[in-house]
């Protein structure tokens, strides 16, 4: 998809928020941790690459993606700091993320003898890899400890093709004030370590709600997601130990402005009708770009003042109410600050009924990001 460069709707990426954010994690940490930013889903929609050197710049050290390419696209733009895929891997590629210094995610002991047919065959090193650990997430990974051993005991006899870099779980409850179900996951995390006879380098636990509010767990290393780019993982439910500061914003302009009598109907469908006269002003961005379309009725800033979208919202463009005339190129702010109000990506989140990391990777590449700081 295209960049919409020639028109006034952007994302904004503030890189000083992402460093503040990662920056103060960094501090919590003990002296033999380490942080690795995630930046999946082009860094959950900021821009891969781009907050990948903000992190390194706060102290972060490594990173983790979902898939491949993802881990790919940061080799080939002259990262070299360990990056790990968090997703299973089709065993093929094994010799080509040994060949560029990526570690695999493994949660099968079939997946190790798979991906060894083709490692000795293609004779390109040994390949980093990752246990996952199925503690109650229920996506990936070992479900036993029985079936942990049995890879481990894999390994040793195949050190020539392997290196045992690391282990992992992931907790499904940690942003969540009930911490039941997360002692749960973490007794069970208990009891497949208890199989090792030896540790791997990395044994990481936290995500950044882990991180945030589980710390005791954290390992040697902590992944470090949504939290990274300013955003609470509890949505609200909890308080982070320090201000966690948003780095994306969505600003655009209206294009066209006019005056219409009542009993005037705006958009697809005729769902909303002026009862009296009113200012209408058009902006460009729709649905097409990630602006969801269920945001009717929400409120965009414009002058500093809350504007309703009125009618529904087109794939390009949306329609707002105005309270009084605006030439076109008046700012608008979807997501951000104007005057003494502001509209966050939770608010859009809760207005939807989702979560804000949907929200925030939902932007299309049509909508340019413009990175300050």
């Amino acid at each position: 998809m295209i960049s919409g460069k020639h028109r006034p709707t952007v994302l904004t990426v503030d890189q000083r928020a992402i460093r503040h954010n990662i920056n103060h994690e960094v501090k919590r940490l003990d002296d033999h941790s380490e942080l690795w930013m995630v930046v999946k889903a082009n860094g959950y929609g900021h821009g891969a690459t781009q907050v990948a050197r903000a992190a390194l710049e706060a102290g972060a050290t490594g990173f983790c993606v979902a898939v491949l390419d993802e881990a790919l696209e940061l080799r080939d733009a002259g990262f070299t700091q360990p990056i790990l895929v968090l997703g299973i891997t089709t065993p093929e590629y094994a010799p080509l993320m040994a060949q560029r210094n990526i570690s695999a995610t493994v949660g099968s002991t079939e997946w190790l003898t798979a991906a060894m047919t083709y490692l000795q065959t293609a004779q390109l090193g040994r390949l980093n890899v990752h246990f996952g650990l199925d503690t109650g997430m229920g996506r990936i990974g070992f479900q036993t400890p029985a079936e942990l051993r049995t890879a481990v005991d894999y390994l040793d006899e195949h050190e020539q093709q392997f290196n045992f870099e690391g282990i992992f779980t992931h907790f499904a409850t940690a942003d969540d004030p009930d911490d039941t179900y997360f002692k749960t996951q973490y007794q069970r995390w208990e009891g497949f370590m208890a199989q090792l006879s030896h540790r791997p380098r990395y044994v990481h636990v936290s995500n950044s709600a882990t991180s945030l509010w589980h710390a005791a767990c954290n390992g040697n290393l902590i992944r470090f997601g949504v939290a990274g780019y300013g955003l609470n993982p509890s949505g609200g439910a909890i308080q982070p130990p320090y201000e966690l500061e948003p780095a994306m914003g969505l600003v655009s302009q209206l294009t066209f402005s006019k005056y219409v009598e009542a009993g005037r109907s705006i958009g697809y469908g005729a769902t909303y009708t002026t009862s009296q006269p009113e200012w209408i002003g058009t902006v460009p961005i729709g649905y097409a770009d990630g602006y969801e379309r269920r945001l009717q009725g929400f409120d965009v800033l414009v002058d500093g003042q809350r504007c309703e979208i009125v009618g529904r919202i087109c794939m390009d463009q949306l329609m707002i109410r105005l309270p009084k005339a605006y030439e076109p190129g008046t700012p608008v702010t979807l997501i951000g600050s104007d005057g003494n109000q502001t509209i966050t990506m939770q608010d859009v989140a809760t207005y939807c009924e989702t979560i804000h990391y949907e929200i925030a990777c939902g932007f299309t590449a049509r909508v340019p990001r413009v990175y300050q700081n």
